[in-house]
């Protein structure tokens, strides 16, 4: 199991602490390094100015949104970043839930997600192999444009500049079991956003079509502390922010995942309180014990019982976010 660090989105601004974090991992030995974007810092830009600060980590996007460009326009971020790397990138996409997509890309979230994404990454592919130009006949994306509001001369067209890899990873965010299994059919690994090493069994039917080699790379908060509880708490706020507040409460991809992992009462009045303003307690109402199975808290022989069962299932790569460049050296050493 290798260690990645993933460093998500910003905040208010950027943390100058990051840079520092990448340039230890890089010397601890760890994989990868990831971004994210949400509605604010997008997650190439980061990743690029970090590829100029470094020579060996792999580079990592946990996610790219989809709904953020078409697939061409991610394709080519991810080919040129990939030559100005040396072939470090590792192209993480994800759908976002539509109070994002249709709140602040301004887009129609889909009737069928599955169908979307399966065309996005077609046309992801397409272009990263550059075998010809590039044609899709999709209920979501056309290459040429065929709609009624077209000019109709568009010409299909194949990248200018030829891709560093063809084969450059393509990973996906995916939470529910459908969208796990098409990941595991179409994609090169799987980001899960909530992944627990007790509960690995939830998602191994939906893994069953998963080629040799592919990457199951779950994110994780992790801090070693001597207080459990108090090093929980980033982990609690994280999560009542995602479960209360990253959705509508007819429809929050995260809240419905919280539920399937056996917590769906909890994640029910997590998204009540979050919703009266009642944020404080909406974090105090997230079970201790659900934040602690998804994350690698407390003192260092915890952690270290607690690694082996993340390493006991199908995880090939552990995207930690730590706090400090302690934690990460005790997890290098650990690992």
């Amino acid at each position: 199991m290798r260690l990645g660090l993933a460093l998500g989105y910003w905040g208010r601004g950027p943390d100058p602490r990051d840079l520092q974090l990448v340039r230890q991992a890089e010397e601890l030995g760890y994989h990868s390094v990831w971004t994210a974007e949400s509605w604010g810092s997008d997650a190439f830009t980061a990743l690029t100015w970090i590829a100029a600060h470094t020579s060996r980590i792999r580079l990592g996007t946990a996610v790219a949104q989809m709904a953020a460009r078409t697939p061409t326009a991610t394709a080519m971020h991810a080919l040129t970043l990939d030559h100005l790397s040396g072939g470090r990138m590792l192209l993480g996409l994800g759908l976002s839930g539509p109070q994002v997509v249709e709140g602040w890309y301004g887009r129609p979230f889909p009737a069928s997600p599955l169908t979307l994404t399966r065309e996005y990454v077609d046309v992801v592919r397409q272009v990263l192999r550059r075998q010809a130009p590039v044609r899709l006949d999709g209920r979501y994306h056309s290459h040429p444009y065929a709609g009624e509001d077209g000019t109709g001369t568009g010409k299909p067209l194949k990248p200018i500049t030829h891709p560093l890899r063809p084969d450059l990873p393509v990973l996906l965010g995916a939470e529910g079991p459908k969208n796990v299994a098409q990941t595991a059919r179409i994609a090169d690994g799987w980001l899960p956003l909530y992944w627990s090493p007790t509960r690995a069994s939830v998602y191994e039917e939906a893994l069953a079509e998963a080629p040799p080699g592919f990457l199951v790379a779950p994110m994780a908060q992790a801090r070693i502390c001597d207080d459990v509880a108090e090093g929980l708490l980033p982990v609690k706020a994280m999560l009542g922010f995602y479960i209360g507040g990253m959705g509508h409460a007819r429809r929050n991809f995260h809240a419905e995942l919280m539920g399937r992992m056996g917590y769906a009462e909890d994640a029910a009045r997590i998204q009540t309180l979050f919703a009266k303003g009642r944020r404080e307690e909406a974090v105090r109402a997230v079970p201790d014990a659900f934040a602690d199975e998804i994350s690698l808290v407390g003192p260092r022989e915890r952690v270290a019982e607690r690694l082996e069962l993340w390493r006991a299932g199908p995880v090939t790569d552990l995207l930690v976010t730590a706090p400090d460049p302690a934690t990460l050296r005790v997890l290098a050493e650990l690992n």
